[in-house]
């Protein structure tokens, strides 16, 4: 399968380095120098399968395309951050970016990153278009549901849209209620690497936190157990 990949960087060196790397390993490449210019392009060549954004970025900057697209798009999104812009890091992953680059980063490590992330994405499109689902891949929580084999995720019936590595999250724990994991251990699960930083599994809790809980701030499924990590509550816990 031929990759589309989207590349919206105002540097036009870096950018055009990163196309470089990518059509090596044969991937097709979109260049974007803001992110109004990688939206057009986006809404030109629907079969785009992941995107690279950089935050700083004139016109339109990255937080506002990766907003934009969430809109849309499921596609895995990798959001490429200098050291001092923690908060805008964060703010991207809670936009529905999927990782994170930290400049100045080696060719290697992207293209690590982006085969690793389009191999997650190919394997959660094949069970999404996979027919007849059976009644054992329904996981029922309360009135949580999620279906393993069409991917949908519905709240009191009402269906709910969560990008792929937040319904892989919530598959995980909801197959195991009850049980804590720590930060590590769900991102070493779902990213099937080590964790150096677990601070996009907060960020990714918060945003399912939203999503699936009518108040947040009193949740129902999803809890933190403090110092330890987060659990789906049992259905038979009060």
């Amino acid at each position: 399968m031929e990759h589309t990949i989207l590349v919206a960087e105002d540097d036009s060196g870096l950018r055009e380095a990163i196309s470089i790397y990518l059509k090596s390993q044969g991937y097709k490449t979109l260049l974007a120098e803001n992110g109004k210019v990688g939206l057009d392009l986006l809404r030109k060549t629907p079969d785009v399968h992941l995107a690279i954004v950089d935050l700083m970025m004139p016109v339109m900057d990255g937080l506002t395309m990766i907003q934009e697209i969430r809109k849309t798009n499921d596609f895995p999104i990798i959001i490429l951050s200098a050291r001092s812009e923690e908060v805008d890091k964060i703010n991207g992953l809670t936009m529905g970016a999927d990782d994170y680059l930290t400049k100045p980063f080696s060719s290697m490590e992207l293209l690590a990153r982006v085969n690793a992330a389009l191999r997650r994405y190919e394997q959660f499109l094949e069970m999404k278009s996979s027919s007849g689902p059976k009644k054992s891949e329904v996981l029922v929580n309360r009135g949580l549901e999620l279906n393993s084999v069409t991917k949908e995720v519905k709240v009191e019936g009402k269906p709910v849209h969560l990008t792929p590595k937040e319904f892989m999250i919530l598959e995980l724990l909801m197959r195991n209620p009850g049980r804590v994991f720590s930060a590590a251990e769900i991102y070493e699960a779902i990213w099937k690497e080590d964790a150096i930083s677990t601070e996009t599994i907060t960020v990714h809790i918060r945003k399912l936190r939203e999503k699936i809980e009518e108040n947040p701030k009193k949740p129902v499924y999803l809890q933190v157990v403090w110092g330890l990590g987060y659990k789906l509550r049992k259905e038979t816990d009060q």
